[in-house]
């Protein structure tokens, strides 16, 4: 079946995939969350998704002060 490229993009993925988009572990994202520092709505009684926004938010601000650092690393 030919991917549809009219599809809407995903709101939310799952800890599993926000741990591949992060490039960690699927146990470290888990430790991620329970520690307040991955963001998550629980949908349901048992799943937990990684809305979107929030995830590329923070890999923005990650890469804004690794770019800090190389250009102060530069001078």
């Amino acid at each position: 079946m030919a991917k549809n490229d009219d599809a809407p993009e995903p709101i939310c993925v799952s800890v599993s995939t926000a741990a591949k988009m992060l490039g960690v572990s699927r146990n470290t994202a888990y430790t991620m969350v329970k520690l307040k520092q991955l963001p998550t709505i629980r949908c349901g009684h048992r799943r937990l998704v990684v809305p979107l926004p929030a995830l590329r938010k923070m890999l923005g601000e990650v890469g804004t002060a690794a770019a800090l650092n190389n250009e102060d690393a530069s001078r």
